[in-house]
């Protein structure tokens, strides 16, 4: 674990250190400790503003593609290269089994220490990334196994050789072919959740996402950089509220399906209780879609992005219905 600390979660870091200090010395003094860290926790947590929900997002220690697969998941065989370019280590693509059932994991990989960072590009995929996530995907569909992906980037690649490469044609080849896959698809925003990047993985028959993940069009600074000309606090936390990117924002808009609770204080105080939190979401999900005829799969999935264009406008006095698609 790294010794890096929020902000808004500083009063917690003394007591942490009371904790780990009382346990070996004092149980029931860390006991009682822990009770005091938990209710604070809890405090701090319960409305976090967007901004902080972007930090925790962020949190070095909050757990990637590969960390779930280590704990939600059994006989991972991973699968590499898009058999065109490369092998792009951004996304992590392999079959597996979680719970039930047989799946195909895909999920964006952040990099956990420096060389892996620089590795993944920090979770911004190249093409050959999106390439190797559909041509895994459509593996999947051959032997009508149900995809999951997890969602985790800032957003795709903006280097000059990822746009050489066709960065936005990959990307939006993965948008109508994933739209067109005869298995279940199941997505989940699991930290941050950036633009075409995360789209790119997640045209879903079911979207989750974890309760402190933000997922949008932009990230907060760049959309501070663009109204304000300037990304410091206070343009940042402006862009973040406006930019409606929490869970909450998300399932009130109707992008996503459900909020999945993390443990006490994020997913990163508690990767395995997260986990399994998460694990049992998919599973369900699996479970409602698994044996679905395929044709009422697809269209149901069409409607259901369909609607994400649809807003309610009132004007005098008269309530009217807009298709923003249409």
């Amino acid at each position: 674990m790294s010794f890096y600390q929020l902000e808004f979660e500083r009063e917690i870091g003394p007591l942490d250190e009371q904790i780990r200090s009382a346990e070996e010395t004092d149980p029931a003094s860390a006991k009682v400790l822990k009770k005091e860290r938990d209710e604070r926790l809890a405090a701090l947590y319960k409305d976090l503003d967007s901004w902080d929900t972007v930090r925790v997002a962020r949190h070095p220690d909050r757990p990637q593609t590969r960390d779930y697969i280590r704990l939600m998941c059994r006989d991972f065989a991973e699968l590499h290269g898009d058999r065109r370019f490369g092998d792009d280590p951004a996304i992590v693509t392999g079959f597996a089994r979680l719970g039930r059932h047989k799946v195909m994991i895909v999920g964006h990989q952040k990099g956990k220490d420096t060389q892996e960072k620089l590795a993944c590009h920090f979770g911004c995929a190249h093409p050959e990334g999106y390439r190797k996530a559909l041509a895994k995907m459509k593996l999947a569909e051959k032997y009508g196994v149900p995809v999951v992906t997890l969602v985790d980037t800032p957003g795709a690649y903006p280097g000059i050789g990822a746009e050489e490469r066709g960065q936005a044609e990959a990307i939006a080849v993965n948008l109508r072919e994933m739209s067109r896959l005869r298995v279940p698809i199941v997505s989940v925003i699991i930290g941050e959740g950036g633009s075409g990047g995360a789209l790119g993985i997640a045209v879903a028959d079911r979207v989750g996402m974890l309760e402190f993940a933000w997922y949008s069009v932009i990230s907060p600074e760049g959309c501070a950089a663009i109204l304000w000309k300037k990304a410091n606090d206070e343009t940042t936390r402006a862009a973040a509220e406006a930019l409606r990117l929490t869970a909450k924002d998300n399932l009130s808009l109707g992008v996503i399906d459900e909020i999945i609770p993390e443990s006490l204080g994020g997913a990163h105080r508690d990767p395995e209780d997260t986990a399994r939190r998460l694990g049992g979401w998919i599973e369900s999900s699996l479970d409602t879609l698994v044996g679905t005829d395929p044709d009422t799969l697809l269209n149901a999935r069409y409607e259901r992005f369909r609607r994400l264009g649809q807003f309610t406008e009132q004007r005098e006095g008269v309530t009217e219905q807009t298709d923003a698609t249409a």
